[in-house]
């Protein structure tokens, strides 16, 4: 959406471009190009919820987990649930990770992305690349950094199922969190950071909760990437306000603040032309170390998160989200 609004926003948000705060960290790009070429690939068959090609993407995500060293957040990575769906019951699968951090804290921190896609459109493979093939690459290049660096708090790193059916995954996880969502001061969610020809990456969340927008301001943005703040209040249109657009939502719900990185909406959005061959990798990899270098920021600042958390709820006793 290219409004006068939109304008308004990116000049509201110029500062968020000059790139202050936590160093920058590059990734290893040839690592993150396979991660996202791998998994928006045909033999995928885009990796609908419940089918054999999610299974194959699970089995992949899996091995990069343990490639990495990230070490299970259950007995295993495997989060099974259920859902249900027009009057039916269906089974999905999320993988959840954790990297332990070295300060003595009980704050955690999740990262999310979801795995899932639409599989088949029309007798076509949607192979999902900047949906959300794009997210999970990302999460993983940022856990490789952070368990060759380790962070200061523990983070969990999840790749969600079933997003595209409902934000089911994520709304399973946050009703069966491996610790008590007390200890949970902040969700990063990551869901299409692949194809931006405008080289824009918006960052939602800092509207419901105005003691991030600072601290996403403050981590450095990696060229070619332009931040912006903003779509997640009714100011931005209908269509832009991404509160509830994405896997951050039921995290939401229960009072979890979050930030959301994602692109707007573009001409291959779950259409079969959403592969690795038009997404514009130089944005995917700046979009990826910028969000890394968020979380390294928000990670060093964790406990202060918290109890800024804390400070909203208690002027604000009812839980942010609900009824909105």
């Amino acid at each position: 959406m290219r409004n006068w609004i939109l304008a308004l926003g990116i000049a509201a948000t110029a500062c968020a471009t000059a790139g202050v705060g936590a160093d920058s960290h590059p990734i290893d790009r040839e690592t993150a190009l396979s991660d996202l070429r791998i998994l928006s690939a045909d033999d995928m068959d885009g990796r609908g919820t419940g089918t054999e090609g999610a299974e194959r993407a699970r089995a992949y995500i899996t091995g990069r987990f343990e490639e990495i060293g990230i070490v299970p957040a259950f007995e295993d990575y495997q989060h099974a649930f259920t859902y249900q769906r027009q009057g039916a019951s269906h089974d999905g699968i999320n993988l959840v990770g954790l990297i332990e951090g070295t300060a003595d804290s009980d704050t955690v921190m999740i990262v999310t992305a979801h795995y899932d896609h639409l599989g088949n459109c029309g007798g076509q493979i949607c192979n999902g690349a900047d949906d959300n093939a794009s997210g999970v690459a990302a999460l993983l290049a940022v856990a490789a950094d952070f368990v060759a660096n380790p962070p200061e708090h523990d983070i969990y790193f999840a790749a969600l199922d079933a997003e595209e059916v409902g934000l089911q995954g994520a709304a399973a996880l946050v009703n069966d969190f491996p610790v008590d969502l007390d200890r949970l001061a902040l969700n990063v969610n990551l869901d299409m950071l692949g194809y931006q020809t405008e080289n824009e990456l918006p960052a939602a969340g800092a509207f419901h909760y105005p003691f991030l927008r600072d601290r996403v301001a403050r981590a450095e943005v990696v060229e070619p990437v332009i931040l912006i703040q903003g779509y997640d209040s009714p100011e931005w249109g209908p269509n832009g306000d991404w509160t509830f657009a994405s896997d951050h939502g039921p995290f939401h719900r229960a009072g979890i603040p979050f930030i959301y990185y994602g692109v707007d909406f573009h001409e291959h959005y779950h259409q079969p032309t959403d592969e690795y061959e038009v997404m514009t990798l130089d944005f995917f990899v700046g979009a990826t170390e910028t969000v890394l270098n968020a979380v390294r920021l928000f990670d060093s600042e964790l406990d202060a998160i918290r109890d800024e958390r804390d400070a909203a709820r208690t002027a604000r006793p009812t839980k942010p989200g609900m009824g909105q």
